[in-house]
């Protein structure tokens, strides 16, 4: 972390033209040292740091602070929008897969192949990726419940027992109702996941396991919700895909079945004449 940050400091501009890959080989790092230094600076993830280098040396350019040009603008052209959307959402996607803990990845996956059950928790806009992830397990054959609703999600966290997996999903990771279901899953013996965007949250505190999002920065046209969602979701999915390889022959079958029995639902009936 000192060589990326005496990397930074002594060329800004140079340092701003380059991805996390690109810093992590010219200071001889890894992409999650790189990740971790960006936090330790005060920045949620790399692409933050990378954005603030580069108005430092324009500003050393030219004597005055410049605009952060991937904010959008009220009056921005839709293809510009577009652009702007897209590399927030790159970034957004290179820095949680930077800095997301693989050890502790491996863990959630473990757990989630062996659980007799799994609940997971989310509120607003993660109450959308809890749903995405339960649906994904439940083709594959595993039983998994998704709540939104606090009352619900507190009742079915009492029933959890030692086998069982509650997941709480919270870019904040300060979310109450969040945080209380999966308490009491943890104390019910549960084994429990937390995928929040601040490590350091009070979620983390009833979490076995800790999955760390990284989010593209939050502005008026942009609020925190839509840009949390895209690195929870590449989250769900590795988590998935990692249930999946973990219960291929049991998982690959149930899948099919899943396709066959929708299947007549996605092909176009003919009209009546």
């Amino acid at each position: 972390m000192q060589r990326v940050a005496e990397a930074v400091a002594g060329d800004p501009a140079g340092c701003a033209a380059l991805t996390v890959t690109g810093l992590a080989e010219l200071t001889g790092t890894s992409e999650a040292t790189v990740v971790r230094t960006a936090r330790l600076l005060g920045y949620p993830g790399y692409r933050d740091l990378r954005l603030a280098l580069a108005g430092l040396a324009a500003q050393q350019q030219s004597g005055r602070a410049p605009a952060i040009t991937t904010d959008i603008a009220v009056d921005d052209p839709i293809a510009d929008v577009v652009a702007k959307l897209a590399y927030d959402e790159q970034q957004t996607l290179a820095d949680t897969a930077a800095g997301l803990d693989t050890a502790q990845l491996g863990a959630a996956v473990d757990a989630l192949a062996a659980a007799r059950r799994t609940d997971v928790y989310g509120m607003a806009a993660s109450a959308l990726v809890a749903q995405d992830l339960t649906q994904k397990l439940l083709r594959i054959g595993l039983i998994a419940h998704a709540h939104s609703d606090p009352h619900l999600a507190v009742t079915n966290a009492v029933q959890l027992r030692a086998g069982d997996v509650a997941i709480a999903i919270t870019h904040s990771g300060s979310t109450g109702d969040v945080i209380e279901p999966l308490r009491v899953a943890f104390e019910h013996g549960a084994t429990t996941i937390a995928v929040t965007g601040r490590p350091d949250s009070p979620v983390t505190q009833y979490a076995d396991h800790v999955l760390t999002t990284s989010t593209a920065r939050e502005s008026e046209l942009r609020p925190a919700a839509m840009s949390s969602r895209t690195s929870q979701l590449l989250v769900v999915d590795c988590l998935f895909v990692g249930v999946a390889q973990r219960t291929y022959e049991s998982a690959a079958p149930a899948l099919a079945a899943s396709y066959e029995a929708l299947a007549h639902r996605h092909r176009s009936s003919p009209r009546s004449q």
